[in-house]
């Protein structure tokens, strides 16, 4: 239970859409040619690092197709108070060189503009003679799109594996604390809390609060601020509400439980076709032992829409045993015989007495009902039925009453039939002979 509910929570984390893990960047993009880094830069107000290098790229790509060729890079004011500096070559705009770009490198913003326009006219021309034919230029496309993929794919691993690390570092470090407050938990309720229900409720509420805490650190630490990781998950819960449906049911469902304690540990129940004791509730099941020995988990969702029966929610429980004697019996004797020997059997309790009732009339016989009290537990239930049976026929016989024995069979009214109901003696084979 814990693994899975803890596998839960990471799937919370882990499957937040991509705006909130690009969280993780340093804020910086690689602008590279066939596959060749050029520079590091940061984003605008209108794009971020890695949409803007990747303009960049595709703007050179573009500048090789141009019939022009390969020219010098221009560098012109842009902007509306000449904030920027803009390169161009043959006819097209390839980059924009701002003054965060100049901070950024610690260089003033005309200087960091030459130095950039340097760098693309090299890798341009570079690039060129490596396109001298179509066959050259089919190779150089293909290695290009490989080495660029493996660079993006060694970034990736630069930057998200160290916080990868930590993160994992950091939820070995609460499974750790979890564990100890469990235990620390249980020492302390074990000694100053009596209900078992409780306590178990104490216990996994702390653990998983502390779980659920070193997540958000874990996430904090792979790089995902707490409004972003809140929001990602905001946008992400209508998805794996569906997906994980049953299993947020069956942990709402749990926490009720504990919470509102339809039953405790150790209560005997039934559930549907199931009946046992409960051994322990958690936040996805609850498990039962039947009376059979074996153990059964029954979905804390079913649980708590199911009609439930505690048959040890009070201490005492009332029990019955039926009787059939013949019509000729004398009421009060057999009634006064049947009481006594119920309150005489081991495991019936004095208060409420016993009470001996008729409850039908037969064809041919009467049936009187011997209600009685007991423990409520199914085991001694049980056992004192059977003692209680035990008690009638002793106490029957001992009085000289009469038991119904095979020598007389009932006949049945049936719907439609003939109006004779009687009782007869049924004769045996040598009888009949």
């Amino acid at each position: 239970m814990r693994l899975p509910l803890a596998l839960l929570m990471a799937l919370l984390v882990l499957s937040l859409p991509l705006p909130a893990m690009a969280q993780v960047d340093d804020g910086l993009a690689t602008v590279r040619l066939d596959g060749r880094a050029l520079f590091r830069l940061g984003g605008t107000e209108e794009l971020e690092a890695r949409l803007r290098a990747r303009q960049i790229g595709r703007q050179l790509l573009t500048v090789l197709e141009t019939p022009q060729g390969i020219s010098r890079a221009r560098i012109a004011p842009a902007g509306e108070n000449a904030e920027a500096r803009q390169i161009t070559m043959a006819g097209r705009i390839l980059m924009q060189v701002t003054e965060d770009d100049a901070q950024a490198n610690g260089r003033a913003l005309e200087a960091q503009a030459r130095e950039w326009a340097s760098v693309l006219e090299t890798a341009l021309a570079q690039a060129s003679t490596r396109r001298t034919s179509e066959r050259a230029r089919f190779v150089t496309d293909v290695r290009a799109s490989v080495d660029t993929a493996f660079a993006r794919l060694l970034e990736a691993a630069i930057s998200i594996v160290p916080r990868a690390l930590a993160a994992l570092l950091v939820i070995g470090v609460f499974w750790a604390l979890a564990a100890s407050v469990r235990a620390g938990v249980r020492m302390i309720s074990h000694r100053l809390i009596r209900d078992r229900t409780v306590e178990n409720l104490i216990k996994q509420v702390s653990y998983y609060t502390v779980w659920l805490l070193g997540l958000i650190v874990a996430a904090t630490a792979f790089g995902l601020e707490p409004g972003t990781l809140a929001t990602g998950l905001g946008l992400t819960s209508l998805a794996l509400g569906f997906a994980l449906k049953d299993i947020l049911s069956n942990f709402v469902s749990g926490l009720l439980i504990l919470t509102l304690r339809p039953f405790q540990l150790g209560d005997q129940i039934i559930i549907g076709d199931t009946e046992g004791s409960v051994e322990r509730i958690e936040l996805r099941a609850t498990q039962i032992r039947t009376y059979d020995g074996r153990r059964v988990l029954v979905p804390n969702a079913e649980t708590f829409t199911s009609r439930v029966t505690n048959n040890t929610a009070a201490p005492v429980r009332r029990g019955q045993v039926i009787c059939y004697l013949g019509y000729e019996v004398d009421l009060p004797q057999v009634m006064r015989v049947l009481k006594e020997a119920a309150r005489g059997a081991e495991g019936v309790i004095a208060e409420p007495p016993p009470t001996v009732a008729i409850r039908e009339m037969g064809q041919s016989e009467l049936a009187f009902q011997v209600q009685f009290w007991c423990d409520s537990r199914r085991s001694d239930f049980m056992l004192t039925a059977s003692r209680v049976r035990a008690n009638l026929i002793e106490a029957l016989r001992a009085s000289g009453i009469a038991l119904p024995g095979p020598g007389v069979h009932q006949v049945v009214l049936r719907e439609g039939g003939s109006a004779l109901d009687e009782a007869l003696p049924r004769r045996s084979s040598s009888d009949e002979d």
